[in-house]
């Protein structure tokens, strides 16, 4: 299963992070060999591997996203744009009374288009909130991981290449057998936000599973953990 926090708060009182880490997923089908947790146990994975590399403030996830897309499949769980920016401004108004003023929002969906505005609006007087990761991670971290797909992931959108080998590396047993023949590119999906994924795919498949090893996942995990020390950066923090 993902990661969960475990540290104690005398632990924590202790290490005297400065910036917490907020892991955010969605709860949506990834066709019929990852689970629809998927999301948010990628988002978990990512943020255990920088809890583990710096000194931050690790809080267990958001497990439901903006997944409106996926909604022709009926397990698929989504909440509204205004859901999550309460729960996010919920939770940096509780972390700023414990002392804790400076946020990474980690996000494993792309469909959580909202975080990008929380981050833009959280920053009009000041860095203190960053999305990670960014285009430009994912795409050093493929590269990284040798991954076949190409690099803006147009061509591995979902329940693909990467996603699966993350979960291959970190959490084997979330992956069902059936991947190495589910390949489906999709075509076109210039309005996929008007007609959904199923005007897509009838798998729930955009991607490229087959080409996905546990050794790519190594791979982009470590090429994201070592992008995050520039978030830390941005944000006026050490990376030591």
């Amino acid at each position: 299963m993902y990661p969960l926090p475990t540290a104690t708060s005398p632990e924590i009182d202790e290490r005297a992070p400065r910036v917490a880490v907020l892991p955010v997923g969605a709860f949506e089908q990834h066709g019929p060999y990852l689970p629809l947790i998927t999301d948010t146990a990628i988002a978990c994975i990512m943020a255990q591997e920088i809890a583990n590399a710096y000194n931050v403030h690790l809080l267990p996830p958001i497990t439901m996203g903006c997944s409106h897309e996926h909604s022709a499949w009926p397990a698929t769980v989504s909440i509204s744009a205004r859901t999550m920016i309460a729960i996010v401004d919920d939770i940096r108004a509780s972390l700023r009374r414990s002392g804790i003023t400076k946020l990474v929002i980690v996000n494993g969906h792309g469909g959580n288009y909202v975080l990008s505005n929380i981050v833009q609006e959280a920053n009009a007087d000041g860095p203190c909130v960053t999305l990670f990761p960014q285009g430009h991670d994912w795409e050093r971290a493929r590269r990284h991981g040798g991954l076949v797909t190409g690099a803006d992931g147009r061509s591995d959108m979902h329940a693909g290449e990467v996603e699966t080998s993350i979960l291959l590396h970190a959490a084997p047993e979330l992956v069902r057998d059936g991947y190495q023949e589910a390949d489906h590119d999709g075509d076109w999906r210039e309005f996929l936000l008007t007609l959904g994924l199923k005007a897509h795919t009838e798998s729930g498949v955009l991607g490229y599973p087959s080409y996905a090893t546990a050794e790519k996942g190594k791979g982009v995990l470590e090429s994201l953990t070592a992008s995050f020390a520039e978030h830390l950066r941005v944000l006026g923090e050490a990376a030591g």
